[in-house]
């Protein structure tokens, strides 16, 4: 079974690999193919190159909103195989004055592969609301590009 040590040392990772923009750090958290998951969107990637150029392709949105760094609070663990957990995770999003930014929600499903954690399947909760809102009230036009 997993602990939740296991769990929040995959989590530092990730959210480090995520405050340094490094996509290719991020990428290798993950399993392959990996699945991203929200009402809006759905989609599969084969490999770990195909993730981090993903990845990548939303760091100028997040760096237009102010990002500076990310932190995380584990909400729930659950082991649903020896292998297999399903963790839910709220993000924080900060400014570079370590002001909080804005919040999101996501469910993970993170399979134990040679005895690393892996992500394989991630699902969006709130987080594009959020980062919507956050962007309106900064008075960022998204459609800018």
């Amino acid at each position: 079974m997993t602990t939740r040590d296991e769990i929040e040392s995959f989590l530092d990772e990730y959210q480090a690999a995520l405050s340094a923009f490094d996509a290719e750090r991020s990428a290798a958290l993950w399993g392959t193919p990996g699945t991203i998951l929200s009402d809006g969107f759905v989609g599969s990637l084969s490999s770990r190159a195909e993730m981090a150029q993903g990845l990548a392709q939303s760091y100028p949105f997040y760096q237009r909103l102010g990002l500076s760094r990310v932190g995380h609070t584990l909400l729930e663990h659950v082991d649903l195989t020896p292998l297999i957990t399903r963790i839910h995770v709220r993000w924080h999003f900060y400014d570079e004055n370590e002001d909080l930014l804005t919040d999101g929600d996501y469910e993970y499903l993170l399979r134990r592969d040679d005895e690393t954690l892996h992500a394989y399947v991630a699902v969006a909760i709130d987080e594009m609301e959020k980062l919507t809102k956050l962007a309106a009230d900064k008075g960022i036009d998204l459609s800018a590009g």
